[in-house]
């Protein structure tokens, strides 16, 4: 099953770091982003910042009227590769301070969203359809610094009650592992 723009996210169930489960339909009423990671990959750990950075930026920006993205918005981060033990997933992920970390041990839900690098993000709206598929911003081999941050855009579009203007773009980033 392929997930197609503008439909529904089926319901997926995974533990986080913590032992605490989560579902997606936990979320409903809120917009999810969920972002595909690995510990190892350079390209995740230049976004955690960025994502990171995105949520304290907007958290500034609520006296200008600008709703706050933790008021709103939720990021479910997602261990998917096979050759990451949970072990270090858990201590990467504290040391960068990512909230809801989860492990998708058997590659089930990378499957589903057929995510294939890391980072590959992915913007569920309120009512859980998926709304943007693809990369952050548009960094590349030959472009390096960002100058467009997609995922940004993306959230702010649903923040305003807008649908984003671009839906999806390609994922830059390492592999996903799915075997050893």
């Amino acid at each position: 099953m392929t997930l197609q723009l503008g439909s529904p996210v089926p319901d997926f169930e995974l533990t986080d770091i913590h032992g605490k489960t989560h579902r997606l339909s936990d979320y409903r009423g809120r917009i999810v982003i969920v972002n595909f990671w690995s510990y190892e990959c350079p390209h995740s750990e230049r976004i955690d910042k960025a994502i990171l950075a995105m949520f304290v930026q907007h958290m500034h920006r609520a006296a200008d009227a600008v709703q706050v993205w933790q008021d709103d918005v939720s990021m479910l981060t997602i261990a998917s590769n096979l050759n990451e033990t949970a072990e270090a997933v858990k201590t990467v992920s504290e040391a960068r301070r990512l909230p809801n970390v989860l492990m998708d041990a058997n590659c089930r839900v990378a499957n589903l969203f057929e995510a294939q690098t890391t980072p590959h993000v992915f913007v569920i709206d309120r009512e859980g359809i998926l709304r943007y598929r693809g990369a952050v911003d548009d960094v590349t081999f030959r472009q390096r610094t960002p100058s467009r941050f997609f995922l940004n855009e993306a959230v702010e579009s649903l923040l305003a009650g807008q649908f984003p203007t671009l839906t999806e773009s390609p994922a830059y980033g390492c592999t996903i592992v799915r075997e050893i």
